[in-house]
């Protein structure tokens, strides 16, 4: 059985690495989606590396794409593409552009994002032609809570709900900070699961990095028979690296050598 916590340590160390190759990027909202992406791709999503156009496959829209770098080094971690491309990021002519960009062809980017806000009704909008072809694949849509400041969000959220799709399961990385510092402060999107039930979503509340509790979460979404699900993950920003933990400054800002040398340094001190 694939040991999730050393895969886990083992996207975060790529996270830092991409960065400092590309000497820019957002290792903040990286950090603290990790387990719920590797979770997703290692244990519960139908996935093939060597195929990932499979018409039998479950899809995955990261709607937060300024968190790319996780998705990036999960994809490579699975074998997508050669490790070794990732030092790549951001630089011209990459495949591993700085937000995913579908016209790159990099296997597993199903659509191209990074103006917040569209991810949900794209994912919608799979999950209602999935439905109407009678076929089970399943979406999920990985979500900002900054995000969830945008108005064309709850527009999906009724729409989901109005159209019973329980093959689609968003995910919230509720880290509690966005760009511009503390995201109620900023916005207060708060409450975040009565509004979800407020709209006809079952909503499922996770520590977003319990490998045990995400993966009961994403059991749950399988059995849910009628209505979308949410699951809205408690994490922290830059999670894995101390002087990052929290910190508004990390949202998109790359750490000097020395504070890399730190970073991965802590990572492979916490899987001892």
């Amino acid at each position: 059985m694939t040991n999730l916590k050393l895969v886990s340590a083992n996207v975060r160390k790529d996270i830092i690495k991409m960065l400092e190759f590309a000497g820019s990027g957002h290792p903040g909202g990286s950090l603290s989606s990790v387990e719920l992406v590797v979770s997703l791709y290692f244990k519960h999503m139908k996935f093939s590396p060597k195929n990932t156009n499979d018409p039998d496959r479950d899809y995955f829209i990261l709607s937060k794409g300024h968190a790319c770098p996780a998705l990036y080094a999960v994809l490579a971690q699975l074998e997508c593409f050669d490790l070794n491309e990732i030092c790549t990021l951001r630089k011209a002519g990459s495949r591993l552009q700085g937000h995913p960009a579908k016209d790159k062809e990099l296997p597993g980017i199903e659509v191209s994002t990074g103006s917040l806000g569209y991810g949900l009704s794209i994912g919608a909008g799979i999950a209602v032609g999935m439905k109407q072809a009678k076929r089970d694949n399943k979406v999920y849509v990985l979500m900002g809570d900054g995000e969830q400041q945008e108005g064309s969000i709850w527009e999906a959220a009724m729409s989901a709900s109005h159209y019973g799709l329980n093959n689609l399961c968003a995910i919230v990385d509720d880290n509690g900070l966005q760009i511009d510092g503390l995201t109620k402060d900023v916005m207060n999107v708060e409450p975040l699961v009565d509004k979800y039930k407020a709209f006809g979503w079952n909503v499922i509340e996770v520590d977003g990095h319990n490998l045990d509790e995400i993966d009961n979460a994403y059991l749950k979404f399988k059995t849910e028979k009628q209505k979308p699900t949410v699951i809205i993950a408690k994490t922290i920003k830059g999670k894995g690296v101390s002087y990052m933990e929290n910190q508004t400054q990390w949202h998109g800002k790359v750490p000097s050598k020395e504070l890399i040398e730190q970073a991965l340094l802590e990572i492979d001190e916490s899987i001892k």
